[in-house]
């Protein structure tokens, strides 16, 4: 199991070797998703929780096995397209409420011969916390607990809210 806690943004996606992914779990720093038909709706309360909480890399084309271990699945068809799909939205402030990523974020990697998207969630900056899914921060504020994304009471965003205001930014 790797550490993550003092890795930075830049050095988390060099650490994993894609060719090794039955090494790796998901936890509070990995989700895989399979993207099996299309970009997976569920991504989106991964993007606000990775942001929200520690950050954390989104496989696309990354299966979790029964034992836990992650598999790329056969090649993700038209990636390409995936990620624009991807970009649409989360530019768009009526379904995201802050795009924290730059192009480097998203990348088409290779898995064991097989084509994965690899996306790097930072820790949102204070000026951009929390970041929601949809219009309702009270309804789409999402943090990572371990390998879930976990949505927050009103109360945990109204303080999350409130220690920004104060200048008291504890994550």
């Amino acid at each position: 199991m790797i550490k993550y806690k003092y890795i930075k943004r830049k050095e988390l996606i060099k650490v994993l070797d894609y060719n090794k992914l039955e090494n790796y779990k998901e936890d509070n720093r990995i989700e895989a998703k399979q993207a099996i038909g299309g970009l997976p709706q569920s991504i989106w309360e991964s993007y606000s929780a990775f942001a929200n909480t520690l950050g954390g890399i989104i496989l696309l084309g990354v299966e979790e096995l029964k034992d836990k271990s992650l598999h790329a699945v056969d090649d993700i068809s038209a990636p390409e397209k995936l990620i624009t799909e991807f970009w649409d939205i989360i530019n768009d402030k009526e379904q995201v409420s802050a795009n924290i990523l730059s192009d480097n974020d998203v990348q088409i990697r290779y898995a064991d011969g097989k084509r994965i998207i690899v996306i790097t969630v930072p820790v949102a900056d204070k000026k951009d916390r929390p970041v929601y899914i949809g219009k309702d921060v009270y309804q789409g504020t999402y943090i990572r607990c371990g390998e879930g994304d976990i949505r927050c009471t009103s109360q945990q965003v109204h303080k999350m809210i409130e220690e920004i205001k104060n200048g008291e930014y504890l994550w």
